[in-house]
């Protein structure tokens, strides 16, 4: 039986481990070797890594973790269901492992518009969060796509970046309040249907409208829902809100006694540096469960 097992090899989950095998625990990591930011060319913002492509942060952390009580299996997590003694996990090469704590950092998924070209530039061109991607496409023509007041804030926080801002709403109305306020701060509102975005390998150029006309920008910043990426809290009884995202405490605690979840899952500020501290606090909370169990 391990002390945990960590579900998503991301910043998170690879932080969790990190702190979890210098307390000596013993730790399954399983990856699935599918990340959210597999598109994006560079991972900003993370102390001395600003700029690093997501897969060498990942492949240097795994290289400093080699002298630790840590395996790693690049297999997806089909179910894990509570156990005597903690949880039973089912993985999808039908072998199983057993553990005491259970952490998903699995991460969310972004809803990405079924549209030409969204897909294609994600993570180079088309971004979800600004703090992230912002600064590379500073002083330039920046959009905001959505609507409703998550598509208003996020066109008003990319002011920050640059004073050329359009909203694309894609179809969508907006309320009279909602385009008032966007207009006193000097935004533009395009509410067409977008056809298609065309870009290439060094990012986004266009968006094309339904009606032929077109708009040359640098990037566009998606404001749409996120789902989580797992249902395992979900199938485990962990409870959510309406917006799916996961109730825990301090620790990365949720309701159901055990099960630990970090990172952008816990829908808290999505950074990799928030992550990877989401998952070195998650995996202090684990190691004090586990000692007080021992004692006990």
């Amino acid at each position: 039986m391990y002390d945990v097992i960590i579900v998503g090899g991301g910043p998170s989950g690879l932080s969790a481990a990190t702190i979890l095998g210098r307390c000596r625990r013993t730790v399954l990591v399983c990856d699935d070797g599918q990340y959210r930011n597999e598109g994006s060319v560079a991972l900003y913002g993370f102390l001395s890594r600003d700029g690093i492509h997501p897969a060498e942060l990942r492949r240097i952390a795994r290289e400093q973790m080699e002298r630790y009580e840590i395996e790693f299996r690049a297999v997806r997590v089909a179910d894990a269901v509570p156990a005597e003694g903690g949880f039973t996990v089912t993985l999808e090469d039908g072998s199983a492992a057993s553990c005491r704590k259970l952490l998903l950092a699995t991460g969310l998924r972004d809803a990405i518009p079924d549209v030409e070209g969204f897909h294609t530039l994600f993570g180079n061109g088309v971004f979800q969060n600004p703090y992230s991607d912002g600064w590379e496409v500073r002083d330039r023509r920046l959009a905001a796509y959505g609507s409703g007041k998550s598509a208003t804030d996020l066109a008003r926080i990319l002011q920050a970046w640059t004073r050329d801002v359009v909203l694309c709403t894609d179809g969508a109305g907006l309320k009279p309040e909602e385009a008032a306020s966007l207009s006193r701060a000097g935004i533009h509102v395009l509410t067409g249907r977008i056809a298609r975005l065309e870009g290439s390998e060094t990012g986004l150029d266009r968006i094309v409208f339904a009606d032929g006309s077109d708009l040359p920008v640098a990037a566009i910043f998606l404001s749409g829902q996120q789902t989580q990426r797992s249902d395992l809290a979900a199938r485990l009884g962990c409870r959510q809100s309406s917006k799916g995202a996961l109730h825990i405490g301090r620790g990365g605690e949720t309701d159901v006694s055990g099960i630990y979840v970090t990172g952008d899952a816990s829908g808290d500020t999505q950074l990799a540096v928030i992550a990877a501290a989401e998952g070195a606090r998650a995996a202090i909370a684990i190691n004090r469960a586990l000692a007080e169990e021992m004692l006990r």
